[in-house]
């Protein structure tokens, strides 16, 4: 089940790993995506914190973290191929997977029907 935050990124909490990446939303918003800055495993970092970057035609814009952990893993086919995030934007697409992640922290962000609702408010 995927959450999402104010900030248009969304996580998915898997045991106790969380994948993390950008909503269709926020891809759109940044047109054809060229690059992406990702973070380095074993990186703590807390809520709300810029943990990396992605570059489109169009602006950059930095990705944050949607609940505190442990970077335990980025996507290297970003490097490679940064429009995974344009076509794949909550599968393939994602930035990087959160080790230690509270499941309560995750269940306070937004569900599917509360982030659909804010879309319509901006």
């Amino acid at each position: 089940m995927l959450r999402f935050t104010k900030d248009h990124e969304w996580i998915r909490l898997d045991g106790d790993v969380a994948t993390v990446g950008i909503t269709d939303h926020a891809q759109e918003a940044l047109g054809d995506v060229v690059f992406v800055d990702l973070p380095e495993a074993g990186r703590e970092v807390t809520e709300g914190e810029a943990v990396a970057v992605v570059e489109s035609v169009k602006a950059a814009s930095d990705v944050y973290a949607p609940v505190a952990g442990r970077i335990v893993e980025s996507n290297a086919k970003l490097a490679e191929d940064p429009a995974l995030v344009n076509s794949a934007a909550t599968t393939d697409g994602w930035f990087f997977k959160l080790s230690g992640v509270s499941a309560a922290s995750v269940e306070a962000l937004m569900d599917e029907a509360a982030y659909a609702a804010f879309l319509e408010t901006i």
